[in-house]
This record gives structure tokens, C-alpha cells and sequence, in this order.
């Protein structure tokens, strides 16, 4: 999967103790447990837990400026515009492109990925001010204070391997999280010390996907370790020690979860 990581435009705004033991110094430049992180495990979250979601509406169609992978381009569109709120007071303008032909097939969509994403904990949605919609076989993608949705890719690669609210874990880090610590000197330093991505893809992507690949592993260990296999949870400990324990100190939001 390759992530988005669209550039701004001028025109957009766009707990446990661990019990394992913080490698003080690098020791051991292993092999990358994963080639993903959103493939480890389908039920870190699934369609049975709540969301936040409460409402959205038609608020008709107005020019904005999307990303289409399509077109590996910004385009400008009148997109079908859908506000939809949260119960932690935090709002969505849901942009879904025009040719879902009218504005009730539109709403369809955007009710689907409304729920789905109403199932991130505030922390991941905080910067998330709008999402774009389209059709097309073409990956998800976060950034910009947006989550992007591809909804061909969506049913045959997400939908199908049932790790579609894992994926959106991992794109909602790179909009609420990857401003905040990717180049923060102490996430830095747990990377360095800890000697080992914890997937390849990561390895490749330092500074890109670091913090996305890293958090949804996380996540896991700490909010849903009856959900995961015993030894996945010990692989995810061994492999990222100071990375777990930097996301630890930071006291993020996890509502509805807290």
C-alpha cells in the first residue's frame, strides 16, 4: 500500500507499564517483523464497535479543490457536500465526488465512511476537517487535514480483507499525528534506539511512515490485546520498546475508548 502524502497547497489548509525493558543504545539491526502494519490482525477494530457518529446532512454542492490518485492530481470539483458530526463536538465536511450521479447515492457513501471513521478515538480525528470521496482502484490516503477514499479500492482490497477501520487508523495518523511527531527529537531518539522498523515499509519511509505504521501496532498491545494473538503482542514489544513508550507518555485522547 502507498500511502498519500499529498504536499500542501497555498490554497488548502491542508496504560501498562511495559515489562520487556528499554534498550538504552542500538543493539540488534533486525529484519522488519511486517511488510504493513494494517495487515497484522482484521479485529484490532471491527464494524461491532461503537462509533461516534451521529448525524450528517446535505448541504448541497459547492466548487472545492480535491486529490484524485486517479489523476495523480488536484482536481476542482462540485462535489455533493455532507457535514457530519461527532459526539465529541469535532465536524467532518464529507465531499463526495459528482459522478455518484445524485445526491442520495452520494449520502449513501458518505453515511458509510462516516460510521466507519466515527470509529477512530478523537485523538486520530482531531485534525480531520474533510474527506474526499471517489470511485476508482487506487489507495487510500491521509494528510492535509483529510482522509482520501477510493471506493472500488476500498471494497476489493479493505472491505475484502476486513481491516477497512486499520486502514483509516493508519491514514488518520498521518493527518493528526505526523505534524505533531515525526520529526520530534524524542520520537527520533526511540527510533534510533529501538534499531528495528516495525514494518519494511516504514524502514523504507523514516520520516513518512514511521509514526503510522508504528501507532496502529500500538494500539493494539494497549486497547486490544484480548484481540490479538499472544505472540503478535510479544513481536509488537520486542520490535518497538521507546516507540511504545513515547506514544505511552503523550496522554492522547482516546475517547470513546476512556
Amino acid at each position: 500500500m502507498k500511502t498519500l502524502k499529498i504536499k500542501q497547497r497555498p490554497i488548502l489548509f491542508i496504560l501498562t507499564i511495559f515489562t520487556y525493558g528499554l534498550a538504552s543504545e542500538c543493539t540488534d539491526h533486525g529484519t522488519a517483523p511486517f511488510s504493513g502494519t494494517i495487515f497484522i490482525d482484521p479485529d484490532i477494530i471491527t464494524p461491532d464497535d461503537p462509533t461516534t457518529f451521529e448525524s450528517l446532512y446535505y448541504n448541497g454542492t459547492a466548487p472545492r479543490v480535491m486529490y484524485d490518485r486517479r489523476d495523480a492530481d488536484w482536481i476542482n470539483e462540485k462535489p455533493f457536500l455532507f457535514p457530519a458530526k461527532y459526539n465529541d463536538g469535532l465536524q467532518i465536511e464529507i465531499q463526495v465526488n459528482p459522478e455518484f450521479g445524485d445526491f442520495k447515492t452520494a449520502q449513501i457513501q458518505a453515511e458509510k465512511y462516516a460510521i466507519v471513521i466515527g470509529r477512530l478515538t478523537t485523538q486520530l480525528r482531531k485534525d480531520v476537517e474533510t474527506v474526499w470521496i471517489h470511485k476508482g482502484l487506487k489507495p487510500f490516503g491521509g494528510g492535509n487535514n483529510n482522509l482520501l477514499i477510493h471506493t472500488d479500492w476500498s471494497i476489493k482490497h479493505y472491505e475484502g480483507q476486513g481491516i477497512l477501520e486499520e486502514t483509516f487508523v493508519h491514514e488518520a495518523s498521518h493527518t493528526s499525528l505526523d505534524s505533531y511527531h515525526a520529526k520530534n527529537a524524542d520520537w527520533l531518539e526511540a527510533q534510533s534506539k529501538d534499531c528495528i522498523f516495525i514494518s519494511s515499509y516504514a524502514e523504507e519511509n523514516p520520516e513518512r511512515e514511521d509514526i503510522a505504521e508504528s501507532y496502529l501496532p500500538y494500539f493494539a498491545i494497549r486497547y486490544r490485546p484480548e484481540r490479538i494473538s499472544q505472540s503478535l503482542k510479544e513481536k509488537i514489544e520486542r520490535t518497538i520498546p521507546n516507540r511504545i513508550r513515547y506514544f505511552d507518555e503523550k496522554n492522547f485522547n482516546m475517547h470513546p475508548l476512556e
